[in-house]
């Protein structure tokens, strides 16, 4: 009963700031909803049993990809604001009757789909996968090691400012 609560205001949580994310006029309060919905993905995937894909939401969504927007949101020149202008109530009456269209032939979709049967066997935990990357998947997981720090030390290099000593 305690945990269908929890669940329920954790995703009224993701799917409000999902709705400010892309609502709002301020592009900084756009990107500070955009970690509020990152963060109850998070936790969903905390309830999924799936600590693993939580962490990596919080760590790489939130803490690199979510903070670089805010970076970038701050570090950027102000732009100019247009007027405000009144909606356009014809698109947006278009818009949600697209969006229904989609969903329902989502939802029907998913009806009629023949899923087949999970496999429960196995271990899926936190220490069984870092043992997998650690030992069967060593030469993917240190390939990638390196792509990102080739990626990291490129994007230094192209943020240094001409002129300035090394």
């Amino acid at each position: 009963m305690i945990a269908d609560i929890f669940f329920m205001g954790v995703a009224l949580l993701t799917l409000l700031g999902a709705l400010l994310a892309v609502s709002l006029k301020n592009v900084f309060y756009n990107a500070l909803s955009l970690i509020l919905s990152l963060f109850g993905v998070a936790c969903l995937f905390i309830f999924l049993n799936s600590e693993f894909l939580a962490i990596i939401e919080i760590i790489l969504y939130i803490g690199a990809i979510a903070i670089a927007i805010i970076f970038a949101i701050m570090l950027s020149s102000p732009m100019i604001q247009k007027k405000e202008e009144k909606p356009d109530v014809k698109k947006i009456a278009r818009s949600f009757i697209l969006a229904a269209l989609f969903f329902w032939g989502l939802l029907q979709t998913l009806r009629r789909t023949v899923w087949p049967a999970a496999n429960p066997e196995g271990d899926y935990s936190l220490g069984a996968i870092g043992k997998s990357l650690l030992s069967n998947q060593i030469l993917p997981f240190e390939t990638v090691s390196l792509v990102l720090l080739v990626a990291i030390i490129g994007a230094l290099m192209l943020a240094e400012k001409k002129g300035t000593a090394r």
